[in-house]
């Protein structure tokens, strides 16, 4: 299990890169934890129903028909760097 103090800070624009078109990588943020969603079948081309990769999506879990704890499954890879006042 890794750490989650110890996992490195990314930008919301670094995140956006990781939305599985313009990088293979397949990445979602939720409550400031980013996780690595590449092997979901659920995020082939980096999107997930009416919900698209390479952003936080704290909010939109509120419509979702699972809970946070879907994000065990998968490994998270860093924490979203707060954004400068």
């Amino acid at each position: 299990m890794v750490e989650i103090g110890s996992l490195p800070f990314y930008t919301i624009g670094q995140l956006a890169l990781r939305n599985g078109q313009d990088r293979e990588e397949v990445w979602i943020a939720y409550k400031g934890i980013i996780y690595d969603v590449t092997k979901s079948k659920l995020w082939r081309d980096g999107k997930h129903y009416e919900h698209w990769a390479g952003q936080d999506l704290t909010e939109e879990l509120a419509d979702a028909p699972h809970n946070e704890n879907v994000f065990d499954k998968f490994k998270a890879v860093g924490k979203l760097a707060p954004l400068p006042n």
